[in-house]
């Protein structure tokens, strides 16, 4: 077989002439980006064919796509040897891409138009989306239409690509769900899913490095005067769920609770996605992670029952089985339980859940709401402003049974002020909740009373909001739910 040079293949290809060799002086290109890309791909193809190691090439793409270093490095070494040997200086580069190198890399094997999205310019970015051959990133809050394209073929490829992570998906499905090394999340959507030719490919990250409430202040989703209040309530040991919409940084504010925790308790973590790497973010706490869709959910379940385990953490509680488990784990006394679960109206949650658990398990709805009025302690409700990088602290709501008649109450602590940007706060804490403080640490309980009444002191509550001070029943409960919903409507922030 006559020996193949790949120089020479470029230099043909680029239309220099023969006496023009590649160790002589520059030669000018006439060509453009797309042209460059197109011809070093081609090169690499006909230098594996010629070697007939092409599965080896694919494992390579393969590898380099999800975020293998020593890959992308292979592919971007042979590529600078071409462009130091193939003097392509003139070539204009597009501006999502950072250099020559990286683009003609990124538009072949890469991440093509996306690979911008993965730069330092857009670290903070928190998720993109691909649709048809547009490409979105959000940005400050909104989502931002880029520039660059991608082709049907390119996309089709970078699909490809992603489902080599998990090969017990077949090529054929409509909606497909995999992780990049990084822990990116990629949802894809496609075939009778999605308009002709509108594929969807949906890109998700967490971003926020420091897990701190410090952080969390900074970025004024919560306020920084309450931070001893939650460090005090983390110490005691209070189960909590984060509820909210979807993008609102209740699964941030629950893996910053989470930071405060005890790293000498056992704990067990189970996630339908795996969005909160509690190996790096607590090396030395004796954690369980587990992960589970609704087929394993049940198997999963039974175990987790009979762990002993010193707290659990569900991070989303998406259907009745997953609610249903955390409720009876909770049940049995286990306390520091951590959940969060989509809401848009905390004060019915004990009800919200119980009609999730009785459709998908059985049971009487009253007796189950009540079971889940007593098996948590706090709920932090969150909301997205109209700017929608803006993250706010909703409220905090005590929850739990009247001693004397036991009913369910769901009765406010802290509410967010829309017009002053603020928070208000009432003292006040159950009977139960301070049994609990005087179990687990009085030093911890008589910090939160004085950081609550200090709070309290310093920003009330309006008279208005605070008028429901004791335990309501079933009448002041729906008078508190559409003071709720006038004041959502009225600054229309949800």
């Amino acid at each position: 077989m006559e020996r193949f040079y790949l120089d020479d293949y470029l230099n043909l290809q680029d239309g220099v002439e023969e006496e023009a060799s590649i160790y002589g002086g520059p030669v000018r290109s006439r060509m453009d980006f797309s042209e460059v890309c197109r011809q070093v791909k081609e090169a690499f193809f006909q230098k594996y064919q010629q070697e007939g190691n092409m599965q080896s090439a694919m494992e390579i793409q393969k590898k380099a796509i999800v975020g293998c270093q020593q890959e992308v490095e292979f592919y971007k070494e042979k590529i600078r040897e071409m462009v130091e040997e193939h003097p392509w200086e003139d070539v204009e580069v597009p501006p999502w891409h950072s250099d020559l190198i990286d683009g003609i890399y990124h538009e072949n094997w890469g991440m093509a138009g996306m690979a911008q999205w993965f730069s330092e310019k857009f670290a903070q970015s928190s998720s993109a989306k691909i649709i048809g051959d547009r490409i979105y990133f959000l940005h400050q809050g909104r989502m931002e239409l880029m520039p660059q394209r991608i082709s049907a073929d390119r996309k089709d490829q970078l699909i490809r690509a992603f489902l080599l992570l998990t090969p017990e998906e077949r090529l054929d499905r409509e909606f497909h769900e995999v992780y990049l090394l990084d822990g990116t999340r990629i949802t894809i959507f496609k075939g009778a899913m999605t308009k002709k030719g509108q594929d969807v490919i949906i890109f998700r990250r967490y971003i926020i490095p420091n897990y701190s409430f410090e952080e969390q202040a900074r970025r004024h989703t919560i306020p920084e005067a309450a931070i001893p209040l939650f460090a005090a309530m983390v110490d005691i040991g209070y189960s909590i769920v984060c509820t909210g919409a979807v993008r609102t940084s209740k699964t941030t504010f629950l893996a910053t609770w989470q930071q405060y925790e005890n790293p000498a308790l056992e704990g067990v973590i189970l996630e339908t996605d795996p969005e909160i790497p509690l190996h790096m973010l607590m090396p030395q706490a004796p954690i369980v992670q587990l992960l589970a869709d609704n087929d394993r959910m049940t198997t999963i379940s039974k175990n987790l029952l009979r762990s002993d385990a010193d707290y659990f953490i569900l991070a989303e509680a998406r259907d009745g089985k997953a609610l249903d488990t955390a409720v009876r784990i909770a049940s049995k006394g286990t306390k520091r339980m951590k959940m969060t679960f989509h809401t848009r109206n905390p004060l019915d949650l004990p009800g919200e859940i119980a009609s999730e658990i009785v459709k998908t398990e059985g049971g009487q709805w009253g007796a189950t709401r009540l079971k889940v009025a007593e098996s948590f302690d706090y709920i932090f409700h969150f909301v997205q402003l109209t700017d929608k990088s803006q993250k706010r602290l909703r409220g905090i709501y005590e929850m739990g049974l009247t001693p004397d008649r036991g009913d369910v109450y769901v009765e406010p602590v802290c509410l967010y002020d829309y017009k002053s940007d603020s928070w208000r706060w009432r003292y006040r804490l159950g009977k139960d909740k301070e049994q609990l403080g005087l179990e687990e640490g009085r030093d911890s309980l008589k910090r939160m009373q004085e950081q609550l009444r200090r709070l309290a002191e310093t920003f009330p509550m309006e008279e208005s909001v605070d008028s429901p001070a004791k335990t309501h029943g079933h009448s002041e409960h729906v008078a508190l739910q559409g003071a709720f919903a006038e004041t959502e409507a009225a600054y229309g922030r949800i």
